[in-house]
């Protein structure tokens, strides 16, 4: 199983140190448990994105050492990213990852941080699958199949909603 948990402030200090010890199913850090099959259908397309982005501003690509001893800590952005392709994964039928993928990798980052912190505001800790929030991620991005050319792409919703006003005619 991979463990994806949440650290912040001072539990960041120790993060380099921490050593496997198992953790509690109800530990409030928490945020997701998931297969292995499943992590190794979407960690590369996870990967691709976090390195595509680190190329953007200029920075050096990251290497993704396997070390189940060692914690691999990830930007926080990032890491509300990943849990929401987690989420909608966790519950799916391996023919659905996909899917999810696919309409993951649709989504703007302001996008999936909004539903990050939706879904953690109700369903966010490790345990809460298949309820609320997280019962919808698999519905919207798991469930329903991308096809190419449908909607508006991430740039042009950015754009949309970078208005200070969208008017509805009435």
């Amino acid at each position: 199983m991979i463990c994806i948990t949440e650290h912040r402030g001072h539990d960041l200090d120790q993060l380099g140190a921490r050593t496997t010890a198992p953790l509690s199913p109800n530990d409030p850090a928490l945020r997701v448990i998931i297969d292995r099959t499943r992590w190794l259908a979407l960690a590369s397309a996870f990967w691709d994105e976090a390195n595509r982005r680190l190329r953007a501003n200029g920075l050096p690509i990251a290497r993704f050492l396997k070390n189940p001893a060692r914690p691999v800590p990830v930007h926080p952005s990032l890491g509300k990213e990943l849990c929401i392709l987690c989420w909608a994964v966790e519950n799916a039928p391996p023919d659905y990852i996909p899917n999810a993928l696919k309409n993951w990798e649709a989504l703007a980052p302001e996008e999936r941080w909004w539903l990050y912190t939706m879904t953690v505001a109700t369903t966010g800790q490790a345990l809460q699958k298949g309820i609320g929030w997280r019962k919808a991620l698999r519905a919207a991005l798991a469930d329903n199949p991308f096809i190419k050319g449908e909607g508006l792409s991430p740039k042009t919703r950015r754009e949309l909603l970078g208005h200070k006003q969208l008017s509805l005619a009435l």
